[in-house]
């Protein structure tokens, strides 16, 4: 295949094809052969150029994923909205979105990858948290906050949404989904951080019986 002029479109592609594998095989049964294959006109050597591993490709999805109609940039365009407001709104708007969980659902294994959840883990203190600090710092400027330690609740925050809360990452019913997130209402309300409320638990549960259908 003749040198792409234009990287960017090549990643491009290959996301975009493995994405449609992910959801239509499964994470565990798409091989790097089978992209490049979809592909068609892409050798393996090729992809190698683009991403180093499979992992490499599978996190780059992940990452595509979750900053598509990012629920944070979203909530700071809203006009009218204390920090806490908007902490919330990101917060229900990250869990709205279905399209978003069809490809996510294709992981049940995902705790079997260390490398995976590793990298997981350390996106959501580098990566994630900064969004909720920013959202938490202007909330205690506005008084609608209250916490004492802005940066760490901020990653705190984020590992126990993202991760313990997670029906993926840890598969429970409907019912003790529900309990996890009364732990975190009483939880974060106990720091000055209210940000759970009846709205939020509403949008959980739905979310949570909407995984189980997928």
């Amino acid at each position: 295949m003749p040198r792409n002029k234009y990287p960017e479109i090549t990643e491009k592609r290959i996301l975009d094809t493995a994405t449609k594998l992910f959801v239509e095989k499964g994470w565990e049964e798409t091989t790097i052969q089978n992209i490049v294959d979809e592909l068609g006109d892409l050798t393996r050597g090729a992809f190698y150029h683009h991403f180093k591993s499979k992992e490499d490709i599978i996190d780059a999805v992940l990452n595509r994923l979750a900053t598509e109609n990012d629920p944070f940039k979203k909530a700071k365009n809203i006009s009218g909205l204390n920090g806490l407001e908007k902490l919330r709104m990101a917060f229900l708007l990250s869990f709205e979105n279905i399209g978003q969980l069809e490809a996510v659902k294709t992981i049940p294994t995902i705790l079997n990858n260390p490398k995976l959840i590793a990298k997981q883990l350390q996106d959501c203190v580098n990566s994630g948290a900064r969004d909720i600090l920013a959202f938490i710092e202007e909330g205690v400027m506005d008084g609608s906050i209250s916490v004492q330690y802005p940066k760490q609740t901020s990653e705190t925050f984020m590992l126990l949404t993202n991760i313990w809360l997670s029906p993926i990452i840890f598969s429970v019913d409907t019912e003790e989904y529900l309990l996890k997130a009364k732990h975190l209402h009483e939880l974060f309300n106990s720091i000055g951080l209210p940000v759970i409320d009846d709205q939020i638990f509403a949008t959980l549960e739905k979310f949570h019986k909407s995984i189980l259908n997928i």
